[in-house]
């Protein structure tokens, strides 16, 4: 029987690409179409069936979030809330969650990444340890850390690398990741990059190494949402979903209405 699911969201950074809309909230507060970014994650996490979930976030907006998304309990789920106090990177982040996992397993997904995918409890049947991620066919690779999988294989990945100038696939690891609780062991074994920061791409290719890494090919689109023009296109691709489910309608003029106000008004019916 697998082990239990917890969550983390990852809602911390500065925002900086997305200056001045940050300059008075966090970023993982702004509209993604209809709903604040910070529910998409919590949306993933609940499908695959993390009910404990906590969200990893900077002192500056932490209260923001609080009072936005309380306990949890009108989204059926139970929210822990823990400070990084300054930018030490995705790896030092989740760190940071260790008592909260425990003896769990725990999936962690970026504030900012949303999926079209419906990753559910059923995806996550066969996971029993070591690591997963999912990953996303994309033509710009480069920008992103790289996953190359043995030729022949389902799903052995022999090697991940952090934005390569000369990608040797155009599979990307997307910000959405599962570890069993070993995770914490590997995390305290980093050393911090040239940026200063401890990087989950290094996290990863310990259980690479050790042959623990498996993943989900992704079917669907998926989007961060970190700068002016992600942001833009993940809103996009919501909406467009959301709209397109609408049956087909036909807009028919109604006539003016005269002394009684409501001049010009277009009726909505169905074909």
């Amino acid at each position: 029987m697998a082990k239990r699911l917890k969550g983390v969201i990852l809602a911390g950074g500065t925002g900086s690409r997305l200056y001045p809309l940050t300059k008075v909230t966090n970023k993982h507060l702004l509209p993604v179409y209809d709903k604040p970014m910070i529910f998409y994650p919590l949306e993933t996490l609940k499908r695959m069936g993390c009910k404990d979930i906590m969200i990893v976030s900077g002192r500056e907006h932490c209260g923001d979030i609080l009072n936005l998304l309380g306990s949890g309990r009108d989204m059926g789920l139970k929210l822990s809330y823990e400070i990084q106090d300054e930018a030490g990177g995705i790896a030092h982040a989740l760190g940071l969650t260790e008592k909260f996992v425990g003896a769990s397993n725990v999936a962690v997904c970026l504030g900012d990444n949303i999926f079209d995918d419906e990753i559910t409890t059923s995806d996550m049947e066969d996971f029993d340890g070591g690591a997963r991620i999912f990953l996303k066919e994309v033509p710009d690779p480069e920008r992103f850390g790289v996953a190359t999988v043995r030729k022949g294989t389902t799903c052995d990945v022999i090697s991940i690398e952090e934005k390569p100038k000369k990608p040797k696939s155009n599979l990307c690891v997307t910000g959405l990741y599962v570890y069993d609780n070993k995770v914490f062991n590997y995390i305290k074994n980093l050393t911090s990059s040239d940026r200063g920061e401890l990087e989950i791409t290094d996290v990863n290719n310990f259980y690479v190494k050790d042959r623990l890494m498996s993943c989900h090919f992704l079917g669907s689109w998926w989007s961060d949402a970190g700068t002016f023009e992600s942001l833009l296109k993940a809103s996009s691709l919501v909406a467009n979903k959301k709209l397109c489910t609408c049956p087909v309608k036909k807009r028919e003029p109604l006539p003016m209405v005269g002394a009684q106000g409501e001049f010009g008004k277009t009726k909505v019916s169905e074909k």
